[in-house]
């Protein structure tokens, strides 16, 4: 570790640079004394001190709903946000990019901060009121004092945000009388500019990343590849800003005002995937296939491998993923029934246990009894009104899950986890009234 002497070294050392590497760009061999007199430390520094207050650091963007629009833009920190299943932009967690909005003849400074010492920003030891920094920035003490203090503005809050009529507004029901103008409150969305950001680098690395490529490649010349492949289908471009992109804020200039738009359609349910039922032995690897089952795992197993801290932020995570997976359960129960006609199982070729045959074929039991196969039948209609085959159903899916997290390298899941999902599972027989099921001991 560095004595403190040093890192005031550095960080003047670093600061300098930064403001020769200016002058030297503007410039440009240009010996003139008055221009070059600007990027003299003291007097650059005092400089940027007055103009930091024309930009302002954000994570929603006003101007991208319209340019003109004079409201507020806001920052609003990823892990301050509620945490819920859904992608937003507290899935970002701390990994996320700041924007910039305001004058862009200011956006200088916001560079000079972004400058990283010691594998941090300026801006983070700023922020961190770092004295090591505040001695490098002037000798005079009330001096650096009130240059830490400027910098530190780039991040601020309205003290009364200000909507305006170019922003987009929402009128949303919060009473029980929708017909009552009372019963409304007035909602102003805003453009999460950096979940966009993560968005837009994360549809480009596929689309153009190395990986991509490789198995894009392997799977046209039909060769194994060992990489995973990912491809957003659907996906169009929104230009914000028009050729003055700085205009919207500086994230979306570096996106050069590319704004992707995910596909928002409904779900497709093909019928002949339901044939496939026949000729296997459970259905639980199939629901693992699909893809929003595949997606809310690895997010559950990302999220716990990286031990986050037990307490309600993290109950109340956990809680969600855990919700949105079980729900899975009851939907894919519902293409089954929609795809196949009742008494599917009747089908030799169906090796599924009784229980998930009783859950995905609850209506084989309004059907007559077959004349060469009434006792089978009969029996069929007696387990299902015994009712048992939901435990089953939810213990089958509770090893399932375990196996899944084990998989993915969590360690220690065993019983308590075993009825933990049990309980979780929503094992319904007739759409769309659910029942959570309770797995035996």
């Amino acid at each position: 570790m560095r004595e403190e002497n040093d890192r005031v070294r550095v960080f003047r050392e670093a600061i300098t640079t930064f403001i020769h590497e200016r002058r030297d760009a503007k410039l440009k061999g240009d010996d003139d004394a008055d221009k070059a007199a600007k990027y003299e430390y003291a007097t650059w520094l005092a400089d940027a001190a007055r103009r930091v207050s024309q930009i302002q650091a954000v994570t929603h963007v006003l101007k991208a709903t319209h340019p003109d629009a004079r409201g507020s833009s806001l920052h609003a920190a990823p892990q301050s946000l509620p945490s819920h299943s859904e992608i937003g932009s507290h899935t970002l967690a701390a990994d996320f990019a700041e924007d910039i909005v305001g004058n862009a003849a200011a956006l200088d400074v916001f560079k000079f901060l972004k400058m990283e010492v010691d594998g941090r920003r300026l801006f983070d030891w700023v922020l961190e009121k770092d004295v090591d920094l505040q001695r490098a920035l002037s000798p005079d003490a009330e001096t650096a004092a009130e240059w830490m203090e400027a910098f530190g503005g780039l991040l601020r809050t309205a003290v009364q945000p200000k909507s305006h009529a170019l922003a987009k507004q929402v009128y949303w029901c919060v009473g029980d009388a929708p017909a009552d103008d009372g019963h409304y409150q007035l909602l102003q969305p805003l453009f999460s500019s950096s979940l966009m950001h993560a968005i837009h680098a994360d549809i480009n690395d596929a689309r153009f990343g190395e990986q991509n490529k490789v198995a894009r490649k392997a799977h046209r010349e039909k060769t194994a590849s060992d990489g995973p492949y990912r491809d957003y289908r659907g996906v169009v471009a929104r230009k914000l800003g028009g050729t003055k992109p700085q205009n919207i804020s500086q994230l979306n200039s570096e996106r050069g005002g590319v704004n992707y738009l995910l596909a928002s359609v409904p779900p497709r349910w093909h019928k002949e995937t339901s044939p496939r039922l026949l000729n296997t032995d459970s259905v639980l690897d199939r629901i693992g296939q699909l893809g929003s089952v595949r997606h809310l795992i690895r997010v559950l197993t990302d999220f716990l491998l990286k031990d986050p801290p037990n307490n309600e932020a993290t109950r109340n995570r956990r809680e969600a993923i855990e919700q949105a997976l079980s729900q899975e359960l009851p939907v894919f129960a519902a293409s089954i029934r929609a795809g196949l006609a009742p008494g599917w199982t009747r089908d030799p070729a169906c090796r599924l246990p009784r229980c998930e045959q009783l859950w995905l074929d609850s209506d084989r039991v309004e059907l007559p009894l077959r004349e060469d196969h009434a006792e089978i039948d009969q029996a069929f209609i007696d387990d299902y009104h015994q009712g048992d085959w939901r435990d089953e159903v939810a213990g089958r899916f509770a090893n399932w899950i375990n196996a899944r997290l084990r998989d993915a390298g969590l360690s220690g899941v065993g019983d308590a986890e075993y009825h933990h999902w049990a309980r979780q599972a929503v094992i319904e027989a007739q759409w769309p009234v659910p029942m959570q099921a309770r797995a035996s001991a």
